[in-house]
């Protein structure tokens, strides 16, 4: 059997788990508070200011308010370091024709860990204080975050596939500030 069918056979073998009240409680509480005064219903799922925003999932950034933009305005997409993987042109491309993106910012982030360690130190920081072997990922640390973010940004804008009318442009958000530097690339 091969290796993915061998994995597809034991996934679905997995019996499924209710879903977890009491570690989800405090969620599901201020859910049902932010329902009460919910005010979205008339958004698209369009961006309104047609931007999208590539950023870390760094909890200290909130996207929408350091452009001084609201639920509605913006696509947002995060994952560690803010990169520009396959998934994020994947998701870009289609943002740019089907979602109203004009605009592309790219902002990574002072202070962040992907910035702040090489890829083999974090894979043996995991293996040795939680006994995983992550090698078979690639976290896409950085050493140069301005050269990396240069990089990315040159990736999306020589995307073949996105709509050749969007803009691209690239800024590191100061977490101590919330001031963003732009970033010629």
């Amino acid at each position: 059997m091969s290796k993915p069918a061998l994995f597809a056979s034991v996934f679905y073998m997995v019996e499924p788990r209710q879903f977890n009240q009491e570690v989800f409680k405090d969620l599901i509480e201020n859910n049902n508070k932010y329902v009460e005064n919910f005010q979205h219903e008339d958004l698209t799922g369009t961006a309104k200011e047609g931007l999208a925003i590539v950023t870390c999932m760094d909890s200290r950034i909130s996207p929408l308010a350091a452009v001084g933009m609201h639920a509605g305005d913006v696509k947002i997409l995060r994952n560690a370091g803010a990169r520009v993987t396959d998934d994020v042109l994947r998701t870009l491309v289609l943002a740019s024709y089907l979602l109203g993106v004009k605009r592309i910012l790219i902002m990574p982030h002072t202070d962040c860990r992907m910035a702040n360690g090489d890829e083999a130190a974090i894979h043996e920081k995991i293996r040795k204080e939680h006994g995983v072997d992550t090698r078979s990922l690639e976290f896409r640390t950085v050493s140069d975050q301005k050269s990396a973010l240069i990089t990315d940004v040159i990736r999306v804008r020589s995307y073949p596939l996105l709509n050749n009318e969007v803009v691209v442009g690239g800024a590191i958000y100061n977490v101590a500030t919330g001031k963003l530097e732009p970033i010629d690339a």
